[in-house]
């Protein structure tokens, strides 16, 4: 193992095999033995001039059924059947290599069809049949069992519901720098959707399942595309993608982190670089160093300007939950990921909040054993990175109840304020206030036309008194109006913006530092030496809608003119 490889180990007993030698093909598809329930991949070697190794575990119609990438920081992935319910018995393990010599040709190259011998220990118990395991047959024995059981379990799946769900009809399109549309279509009408209790109210729309790989459906068969040589090329863009986070660590930029987007998949492009200067992305996954946070949705990303570093917390991934917490230093661009003490459970589509120094996060999806739903939390739970430990504070007043998919907004460094949020099957509309002197929760009153119940909404704030709230899901659509909330009256306000005039759900909206932006500027206001400007910006990126796409455009409207329709 000198020379640089990459080699797979199908099953707990199997040995490793070589995939992929520094002077063998780029490509390589492997046929998963039926009886192998694990599949681990690593590299070996120098890796030189390669970027990365992109892996695919595909289904009988070469649909994936997971991703994920080994870099030069990050050498091994594992797979297990559990974690992904689609897993049976004809599965594929397809690598690309990229980087290094390869030239543009590479890519048009065959893909090299590798045989696995299957590794069966002697004296050992034959594995379950690959059908017992599958987690369809699974629901279709509770179903026969226990009614009232699978009701419940079905029950616990609404917790992550997202938005009309469904199977993407087009192939995917990139869009380049400066156009105004980026969405892929991803969504149509089902009959899957009387399937789930979301849908009660007769629209027909199907719910793909946030935490869970939906079954599969005859129009999700029709819809499959043939791959072609350019997937494969670099993007000059995110994909579209509901459900990251979009972290501001300067004026002018900003870290895009996981997401799930096209067929229910999560994004073979996790993590991108936003430089507002000239509104230009850069692929940044394998720019930084040490182990990456693993593919996720529902999670959140919090800079602390003070250590400049970006701490990911929580989310979910098919079946898996996440408790764990990574640091990106911005500063080294490294990854680590935090040994933390105390106790935190896993969660998804909580809020998470920096104070002094700390993490405050609330609420937010748990999951439970079935047949039992998965809960929502009311809890709040602080993490303190200098001694790398949670705990829970004494709370007092009046709390808000559990939910998910809420916002939390931190206003004049002493007040955070929570709105909406949802735990199935209800969705909120109230507003509570945190006082971070006296560790205090109240409820707050407020006047003028309130938003109506929402969760998967995006907030950011404005200015010191002033804070929008924008879309959302509201159980049976997303959302387009706006509102800002004035924390010194109280008090809501609808504003009407032509930019802001698409609905989406688990979106982002940040503000940062853009040129060009002149019609609200003074006239004493120096406009620069090139007759561009600095304006704070509102950026939106990313979410869901009702025609079921996913966007992977920027809007951007200029703060003042968003002030300036209140």
């Amino acid at each position: 193992m000198d020379d640089f490889g990459v080699y797979a180990v199908f099953g707990v007993n199997g040995p490793p095999q070589r995939l992929l030698s520094a002077d063998g093909s780029c490509r390589v598809s492997v046929a998963v033995p039926p009886s192998v329930r694990q599949v681990v991949l690593f590299s070996s070697g120098p890796w030189g001039e390669r970027i990365c190794v992109n892996a695919e575990l595909n289904d009988a119609e070469r649909i994936p059924i997971t991703i994920g990438k080994l870099t030069p920081y990050n050498k091994c992935l594992s797979w297990e059947q559990w974690e992904e319910e689609t897993w049976t018995d004809s599965v594929t393990l397809k690598i690309t290599l990229e980087g290094g010599n390869l030239v543009k040709a590479d890519w048009s190259e065959p893909e090299l069809i590798l045989a696995v011998t299957e590794y069966t220990p002697k004296d050992t118990v034959a594995p379950l049949a690959a059908r017992e395991l599958n987690g369809k047959r699974k629901r279709g024995r509770m179903s026969e069992e226990g009614g009232d059981e699978n009701k419940a379990a079905k029950r616990g799946e609404e917790e992550n519901v997202c938005p009309n769900g469904s199977v993407e009809k087009t192939t995917p399109v990139r869009k380049a720098r400066g156009q105004t549309k980026g969405a892929q279509k991803l969504f149509s009408s089902g009959g899957d959707a009387a399937k789930m209790k979301g849908t009660a109210n007769g629209t027909g729309e199907t719910l793909g399942i946030v935490g869970r790989t939906p079954p599969q459906s005859a129009a999700k068969l029709k819809s499959r595309q043939g791959k072609t040589p350019t997937q494969s090329a670099p993007l000059a863009s995110p994909s579209g993608r509901w459900g990251q986070t979009l972290c501001p660590i300067d004026a002018q930029t900003a870290i895009l982190i996981g997401g799930q987007g096209a067929r229910t998949q999560f994004c073979k492009d996790p993590m991108w670089k936003l430089c507002t200067e000239d509104m230009s992305w850069v692929a940044a996954e394998t720019l930084a160093e040490g182990p990456t946070p693993e593919a996720r949705i529902g999670h959140t990303a919090t800079y602390d300007p003070e250590s400049r570093r970006i701490f990911v917390f929580g989310g979910s991934k098919n079946k898996k939950w996440f408790n764990d917490v990574h640091i990106l230093d911005t500063q080294s661009w490294k990854w680590t990921m935090v040994e933390a003490q105390g106790k935190v459970p896993p969660l998804a589509y909580h809020s998470c909040s920096m104070f002094r120094g700390e993490l405050f996060v609330l609420g937010g999806v748990f999951p439970r054993p079935n047949p039992e739903p998965d809960g929502c939390s009311d809890s709040l739970y602080i993490f303190d990175p200098h001694l790398s430990i949670w705990y829970q504070p004494i709370v007092t007043g009046d709390t808000p109840s559990p939910r998910s998919g809420h916002s939390a907004c931190v206003m004049q460094e002493r007040k955070i304020f929570v709105f909406g949020g949802w735990d199935t099957p209800v969705c909120y509309n109230d507003m509570y206030m945190l006082d971070l002197g006296l560790m205090e929760f109240s409820a707050v009153k407020t006047t003028g036309k309130a938003p109506s119940p929402r969760s998967w909404h995006s907030s950011v704030v404005l200015s010191d008194t002033k804070f929008l709230i924008h879309g959302g899901y509201n159980g049976n659509n997303a959302l387009s109006d706006t509102f800002i909330f004035d924390i010194d009256t109280s008090s809501w306000t609808e504003v009407r913006l032509p930019q802001l005039s698409v609905p989406r759900a688990g979106h982002s909206i940040i503000t940062m530092e853009t040129a060009g932006h002149l019609r609200f500027l003074d006239e004493s206001e120096d406009a620069g030496v090139d007759g561009g400007a600095v304006s704070r910006t509102l950026l939106v990126f990313g979410g869901g809608d009702n025609e079921g796409n996913f966007y992977s455009d920027l809007t951007t409207v200029a703060v003042e003119e968003v002030l300036a329709a209140i």
